[in-house]
């Protein structure tokens, strides 16, 4: 999905500064810890005694909500800046992370669809944390919607900052939606409830979805300026 062209203010007509390209140190990194988080939470660590191997799926399905939390409190605080300073760096960082967002939320519902239908019986059930999350999602792809929509980028940006603000309000209903009704989703794992070895295979997972993330941010801004800086040029033939 196309990000909207947003212009410089009035006060800083100055073109939009460029984020270094992600390092070959960050894609290595990416690349050796998901590979070595998949291959230890796949084949090295054992099975859970109560779910079995069925259990694995945590060690991609709890990285990504996380990543998507990350993600959507990027929004939250880039929004914020954009809102007080006008700055398109920061609508352009807020969308790009709306994006990824999107993309591990959706990730998070599909392997927890996979990890119920075993356990649970059903592909989806109206459960407090999956109904909070499908509606995190629809906030998000609504964000991105108001970005495609709005015909003027400057009120496009306006809007799906509000919208990026007021919908991260979800965030912590989702995290704390096991804790405040009756759910049939387990409540969130602790160091005290996991074995060592799960444990530090989720961590590393964890690290590893990080930096996926991190660099798919990066790239996708660097897109976002790229748009901005052709549409400029072409303004000016």
């Amino acid at each position: 999905m196309d990000l909207p062209r947003t212009p410089g203010t009035v006060t800083d007509p100055s073109p939009l500064p460029r984020l270094r390209s992600p390092h070959l140190v960050l894609v290595f990194l990416a690349v050796v810890t998901t590979v070595a988080g998949s291959v230890i939470g796949l084949w090295v660590v054992p099975p859970d005694a109560m779910q079995g191997d069925v259990q694995r799926l945590m060690y991609l399905h709890v990285p990504a909500a996380w990543l998507a939390f990350l993600a959507f409190f990027v929004v939250f605080v880039m929004s914020v800046l954009y809102l007080i300073q006008r700055d398109p760096r920061w609508d352009l960082l807020a969308a790009s992370s709306a994006e990824v967002g999107v993309l591990f939320t959706a990730l998070t519902l599909v392997l927890g669809s996979l990890w119920g239908k075993p356990i649970w019986g059903v592909w989806w059930t109206w459960d407090p944390r999956l109904t909070t999350t499908a509606i995190l999602l629809v906030i998000y792809v609504g964000y991105l919607a108001v970005r495609s929509f709005a015909a003027d980028p400057e009120r496009a940006a306006r809007w799906s900052a509000v919208v990026g603000i007021v919908g991260f309000a979800d965030v912590p209903i989702v995290y704390l939606s096991v804790t405040w009704w009756r759910s049939l989703h387990q409540p969130p794992s602790s160091p005290q409830s996991m074995a060592s070895s799960m444990l530090w295979t989720l961590m590393l997972n964890l690290v590893a979805f990080t930096l996926v993330y991190a660099y798919l941010l990066l790239r996708r801004y660097q897109v976002a300026v790229a748009e901005q800086e052709l549409d400029a040029r072409r303004a000016e033939v």
